[in-house]
């Protein structure tokens, strides 16, 4: 049971606010203690046990063999190639963020959608969508989003609850639409072709996008007030809207093409691929007149704090899980997991259950390098599509992003938003949004062939 009281200790310690990294290292470092002391005394010691029946000798051995492979990991995960991907992409969308390109496309789209009742969420989501296929940058997309979108929505008697649920939404897209840090990360998890998981991670997104607009759209008809239309200026004609919007959209819609279309034909590798747009980014930048010195500092020093921040909390994982392992608890959750009622699908909803609960509490990253490994060998033995598993995956991790207390999504919001609007709008805002992404998994785990899937 060490290893299973390790992982609620290390849930707790995290509620309360330690450092990710720090947390699953430390603990790592405590229980491996605990269970290297088990190790060498016997079965059924007692306290004499305890002042003799061991020497600090066996103890240091049997503690440092535990994490003798720890060096091996580091440099696996330093030289990792498909990880190589995750700065790049991170550089990618935060000089796409600084030169303002949420700015543009949210004032374009925002004219073109604004006289259709809900045309300003409308125009948020699909913006999010954009966003999330051009920088995958979600605290990125919701600061923009909230900065720009929020002010001019309740400025036309948008709901508070609609306006923030919106734009939370929208800004979680870029965790399940490629490229995506999620897809990279459970790629080298399950070991599978990053470029697979973009492939078959791009139509569920889509699907995503037209339910959100869906629902908007029946909000607004069903409630005039809630989402009203708003009024254009008419010393503008169509035609020039819809040319400024083209001139907002095209380029970076080329850049999306670029990116995931080398990847989907085959020519380039995501990291490949992911360097290419950061280049693009760049010249996207330049093209808009935001490129010079200063902005390539913040871009870079701002992709090393985050990629470190993901490496940190990788190393600390590892660490976890070696003691995971070492304990035996790998092995009493694959008996209990295996064992349960209905089989492949006992297993796939617990599982999915469990992922959600934990979304509540701790990031995609940790339950991505702690709880999927324990899965993944549980799905190979049940025979689970990998591909299919991932994304199911995938998409329950992105609604980590919304679900409160702890969904970065609200916080990134709430950082931004006008004191008018308080946490509990933007909690209730959010419940439409996380039921619908809820409805969207069931819809690939019941109908897998409609997305492509062959369980």
């Amino acid at each position: 049971m060490t290893g299973l009281i390790m992982f609620a200790a290390a849930l707790i310690l995290l509620v309360v606010g330690y450092p990710v990294a720090f947390t699953f290292g430390a603990v790592a470092m405590f229980f491996g203690a605990i269970a290297a002391f088990l190790n060498i005394v016997p079965d059924h010691w007692t306290i004499l046990h305890f002042f003799s029946g061991w020497s600090m000798a066996d103890f240091t051995d049997e503690f440092l063999s535990m994490f003798a492979m720890m060096p091996f990991r580091i440099y696996s995960i330093m030289t990792n190639k498909i990880l190589m991907a995750v700065p790049l992409f991170i550089y990618m969308g935060i000089v796409l963020q600084k030169s303002d390109l949420a700015t543009r496309l949210l004032e374009s789209m925002g004219v073109l959608f604004g006289k259709v009742r809900g045309g300003l969420a409308v125009s948020t989501v699909l913006i999010g969508a954009l966003l999330a296929a051009s920088t995958g940058v979600v605290g990125a997309s919701v600061v923009a989003m909230g900065v720009i979108s929020l002010p001019i929505m309740l400025k036309h008697g948008y709901s508070k609850k609609l306006s923030t649920g919106t734009i939370c939404a929208a800004g979680t897209l870029g965790q399940i639409i490629p490229p995506s840090i999620v897809l990279i990360v459970l790629g080298d998890v399950f070991q599978l072709p990053v470029g697979d998981l973009f492939k078959f991670a791009f139509f569920p997104g889509l699907v995503l996008v037209a339910v959100y607009v869906i629902y908007i759209l029946i909000v607004a008809y069903l409630d005039k007030d809630v989402a009203p239309a708003v009024e254009i200026d008419e010393s503008i004609t169509k035609a020039q809207n819809i040319k400024k919007a083209l001139i907002s959209i095209i380029p970076p819609l080329v850049l999306i093409i670029l990116v995931l279309g080398s990847i989907f034909a085959g020519i380039a590798t995501p990291t490949e691929s992911a360097s290419v747009g950061s280049v693009g980014a760049m010249l996207l930048a330049f093209g808009y007149g935001k490129l010079n010195i200063k902005m390539i500092q913040e871009s870079s020093l701002g992709t090393i704090k985050i990629t470190a921040m993901v490496f940190a909390i990788l190393i600390g994982a590892t660490a976890f899980s070696m003691v995971f392992v070492y304990s035996g608890a790998d092995d009493l959750t694959a008996q209990f997991m295996t064992h349960l009622p209905g089989a492949k699908w006992g297993f796939l909803i617990l599982s999915m259950l469990a992922i959600m609960f934990l979304g509540f509490f701790i990031d995609f990253i940790e339950i991505s390098y702690i709880v999927v490994p324990i899965l993944l060998p549980i799905a190979h033995t049940i025979g689970l599509n990998p591909l299919w598993f991932a994304i199911l995956i995938a998409l329950n991790l992105q609604t980590s992003f919304l679900t409160p207390p702890f969904g970065f999504s609200l916080f990134y919001l709430k950082g931004v938003a006008p004191p008018s609007v308080r946490t509990t709008d933007i909690y209730k805002g959010v419940i439409p949004f996380i039921t619908l992404q809820i409805l969207v998994l069931a819809s690939v785990v019941i109908f897998p062939g409609f997305y492509g899937f062959h369980t």
